[in-house]
């Protein structure tokens, strides 16, 4: 039988970013971006796909059977990660997407997006330690002082250095408010920064010299004091090693003995009154911690879709190698349902989430002030919906595939086991699924997003065309322009209605993106290119009819009295 192994999907990813999206085109209106062009583009992928099949893929399983150590009081990561690293930072490949002004290479959040699809297939625990690097990147750029710009963007940009993001506590995990560690001012305007974090991932290693802490704290200034809750964070930077070359005052205290990704050094943290600098305003920590946390989200909901792909392409190649009752099992109705289901939330989920990508930097680089808040609007509306249903879907996909393997995938020897234990981990952290459905609810369709919501229903309509994906669509769009109003009924009468049906909710938006999808497929693929027109016909036949389940049991929550 095959090994597990993985082709990166370069035509497929090829095909959402010309064809379905038009992105080349979309960047030649945007300034920062005008002189890339789709064969340069495709050329970054190729050479992305090399690395992450040839160098991160050969490290997944052993990485995974030797976990990370502690020795000498130092974190030790896998054979083999901190060589990789090297050449992931030698390539250029952290600085992909930052600013030219701070050593960027200022590509698009969209190539971005594509790579990290291609990393998280082939090595998900070696990918913790350069997933948050952006997220700490972006944080430093939009809140850090100038002083603090200049000493550390330029060594996070090129990787030279990675970071780590220090939110949770023991007794403090979703609820943020009751974080204790504390940042108490000194007279040379730095803060001691004192207390105990948990599962902070990369918080040591050994991959670079330094590390970035970004760490959520109650700063301790009698002359302003902090309000209680989670109005009351500060966010602060405590680096490992301090600009004069000393180590800082802080240390891994153990190592989270967890179900998978273990190669990722999840750390339990101790600050003893570690130096470190306030990023942003005081008292305005979250706020500041969020421009981390969204990107961390989008990169989250990478991460669904890369287990996807890799345990869609897997299970293909084992179907149709097993012979059994005198045939391959690929050609048995059970297993070809679950193998055309995989390959259809593959490719629709990938088309959502290039899109937000692609909205990402129109957001950011777009040349008209509405086209950028609008983007900006549309993303922060589906951060949630993207994280929540892809990781799920990376689970459940890992999980149906696996099925494919029979006993034999139950086994360590063949890959798929652990593409479902490292998948799980993504729908509880960065934001449990069920906090993004609540979110999304709340925060978005009861709060002040509902014109981008609108707004989007809009555009999806508009690329509807008329075919059978497209009238699938339209039912979608109205299932969800019900299911909104009826929400906003309830909320009037019963705020808690809301929370009942916010999981199905989430996944009803879910499944409307993946019909928006699969139309837009079958609108770009041409009519001769038969395997993307049964692509579509899979997912509208075998995944779809799932919408009504969840559109139905919202509305029944909504009414319950």
């Amino acid at each position: 039988m095959s090994r597990y192994t993985y082709r990166p999907p370069l035509d497929e990813m090829r095909f959402v970013i010309e064809q379905v999206l038009g992105a080349p085109a979309r960047w030649a209106a945007m300034p920062a971006f005008a002189e890339l062009d789709a064969e340069t583009a495709a050329e970054v992928l190729a050479q992305a796909g090399r690395f992450t099949a040839d160098v991160l893929q050969p490290l997944n399983a052993p990485g995974d059977r030797q976990g990370c150590r502690i020795e000498g009081g130092r974190v030790k990561t896998p054979d083999g990660f901190p060589a990789a690293w090297r050449a992931f930072v030698d390539g250029g490949w952290p600085a992909l997407a930052c600013d030219p002004a701070w050593g960027g290479q200022g590509l698009p959040q969209l190539l971005n997006t594509a790579v990290g699809e291609m990393i998280n297939a082939c090595n998900h625990a070696w990918n913790m330690y350069a997933g948050i690097l952006h997220g700490a990147y972006a944080t430093v750029k939009a809140h850090g002082s100038d002083e603090l710009k200049a000493r550390y963007l330029p060594r996070l940009a090129s990787g030279e250095w990675l970071s780590a993001m220090a939110l949770t506590e023991p007794q403090s995990g979703s609820d943020l408010g009751l974080v204790r560690t504390r940042a108490e001012p000194r007279p040379d305007g730095t803060l001691a920064v004192s207390g105990s974090k948990v599962f902070i991932s990369g918080g040591d290693h050994d991959l670079t010299d330094n590390i970035v802490h970004l760490v959520l704290c109650r700063l301790q200034d009698p002359s302003n004091p902090a309000p209680p809750g989670t109005r009351g964070l500060s966010l602060v930077l405590v680096p490992a090693v301090l600009p004069d070359g000393t180590r800082n005052a802080m240390a891994a205290d153990g190592l989270e003995h967890k179900m998978g990704i273990h190669g990722s050094a999840t750390c339990a943290m101790r600050y003893e009154a570690a130096t470190g600098w306030l990023v942003g305003e005081p008292h305005r920590g979250l706020p500041a911690m969020f421009v981390m946390m969204n990107a961390a989200r989008v990169a989250t909901a990478v991460q669904g879709l890369g287990h996807l792909e890799m345990a869609a392409q897997n299970a293909a190649r084992y179907a149709a190698e097993r012979v059994q009752f005198g045939g391959p099992i690929a050609a048995r109705p059970a297993v070809r349902r679950t193998l055309d289901s995989l390959d259809a939330v593959a490719a629709g989920l990938r088309v959502v989430i290039y899109r937000a990508a692609l909205r990402l930097d129109e957001a950011d680089h777009h040349p008209y002030a509405g086209c950028r808040a609008a983007a900006a609007a549309e993303v922060s509306l589906l951060t949630p919906v993207l994280k929540a249903f892809a990781t799920r879907q990376g689970f459940q996909g890992a999980s149906d595939a696996l099925q494919v393997w029979g006993g034999y995938g139950y086994m360590a020897d063949y890959g798929i086991e652990q593409t479902l234990r490292d998948a799980r981990i993504a729908m509880i952290y960065e934001g449990t699924n069920e906090i993004q459905a609540i979110d999304l609810v709340q925060r978005k369709l009861l709060g002040g997003a509902g014109p981008a919501f609108e707004a989007l229903l809009d555009d999806l309509a508009r690329d509807a065309g008329d075919s059978d994906a497209a009238r699938a669509l339209h039912e979608q769009l109205a299932q969800a322009r019900g299911a909104v109003a009826a929400l906003r009924e309830a909320a009037a009468a019963d705020p808690v209605a809301p929370l009942r049906a916010a999981d199905d909710l989430l996944a009803g938006c879910g499944h409307l993106l993946l019909a928006w999808a699969w139309a837009a497929i079958e609108r770009a693929a041409a009519p001769d290119d038969a395997a993307r027109h049964a692509l579509v016909a899979q997912g509208l036949r075998l995944v779809l009819p799932q919408a009504a389940v969840h559109w139905a049991r919202a509305r029944a929550a909504l009414a319950t009295a």
